[in-house]
């Protein structure tokens, strides 16, 4: 089963407030000079944030489980160590950021009610974990290893490995035994998922068949630990949106060769002949964000990502003076092959960053 890796569009469904935020009106350039503390914003006050937590709450209350974390805003999803709280990413709460946030990132992480719900059952995992202290368990350890083993700054997937199930993109259960924990528990906790015939004679269903006797053990039990304080809340992040956003694309931009020639001359030529086509440049900067988005749902890469290599593509196919050779049609056929290849074998490089 491919990674999962929904079409990227902006929140829909999502009302203004009655009195929109100061900022609402503001150009990119402008509202990237505030501070993500100066934003004024409160998770409760998203109707569709609202709507996403009331899902996530039929789905623990249909699983019988008394435990329930507690939400707040930051600057991206994560759930603390030692914690029952689950960060929200502050652009999820109000459209005007969302907008930013795909206009920065070319993608809204989180942003349709599919998607958000994915994450959210995820770091439930996290937070539930917590909760019991459930690493401390023997058989948990063995079967998911030890959380107390470190965060790699990288890893390498292994896409056809029936040891670990599939929920997020960029088969991320593969990451961290902390994180292979969360993924199993966001599938068991998914309605109608029908985990045992989807995973039927894999190694991964071991895991899942732990999980639902670990949760019906744990159902109705108080957790173990108080919430905690939450970190990095949205009114104490001190960083301007510019600087924010800086960091983000470093932190998922390419930092891999560029070894591209030999592909791009197989679907492109400098040759006298076709001096009268189209530059491959143009071409490619016109079918960029439909590529983009394709290659994304094929592979579960951040659309940023992909777009880093297109943008080097295209400027390594002007400096060469590709044009052109045949039907714009089979072109990008062939030029979608061939970015969904390169952006596999970022993921087998041991470069692949983790996501969330």
């Amino acid at each position: 089963m491919p990674a999962v890796n929904y079409e990227n569009r902006p929140l829909t469904g999502e009302p203004q407030p009655a009195e929109a935020p100061p900022w609402a009106a503001l150009p990119d350039a402008e509202l990237l000079r505030l501070r993500l503390c100066d934003l004024g914003l409160a998770l409760d006050s998203s109707t569709w944030l609202r709507e996403r937590l009331a899902e996530l709450d039929h789905d623990l209350e249909a699983r019988g489980l008394r435990f329930r974390p507690h939400f707040y805003l930051s600057d991206e999803w994560f759930t603390p160590d030692g914690t029952t709280g689950i960060a929200v990413p502050f652009y999820l709460a109000h459209p005007r950021l969302a907008k930013l946030e795909e206009s920065q990132m070319l993608e809204v992480e989180g942003g349709t009610p599919e998607w958000c719900l994915r994450i959210l059952r995820h770091e439930t995992g996290h937070a539930i974990d917590n909760a019991y202290r459930l690493q401390r368990r023997r058989r948990r350890q063995g079967l998911f290893g030890s959380s107390s083993e470190p965060y790699p700054d990288d890893y390498t997937p292994q896409p056809y490995s029936r040891s670990f199930v599939v929920h997020l993109e960029s088969w991320y259960a593969q990451s961290h035994p902390s994180e292979d924990f969360a993924e199993t528990f966001a599938v068991w906790l998914t309605p109608d998922a029908q985990w045992r015939a989807r995973y039927a004679g894999w190694p991964a269903l071991r895991k899942l068949e732990y999980m639902d006797e670990l949760m019906r053990d744990i159902a109705a039990r108080d957790p173990l630990i108080d919430p905690g304080k939450p970190v990095d809340p949205l009114p104490r992040v001190r960083r301007t949106l510019a600087t924010h956003y800086q960091r983000k694309r470093v932190k998922y931009g390419v930092d891999y060769p560029n070894f591209y020639d030999r592909d791009l001359r197989r679907l492109f030529s400098d040759k006298a002949d076709y001096g009268s086509n189209v530059t491959a440049a143009a071409f490619l900067t016109r079918i960029r964000k439909e590529v983009r988005r394709r290659v994304a749902r094929y592979t579960g890469e951040r659309q940023y990502t992909i777009d880093q290599v297109i943008e080097k593509m295209v400027r390594r196919c002007q400096e060469l003076g590709l044009r052109l050779t045949g039907p714009e049609d089979r072109a990008q056929m062939d030029f979608t092959a061939l970015l969904t290849a390169q952006t596999v074998n970022h993921l087998h490089s041991g470069r692949h960053k983790l996501v969330i």
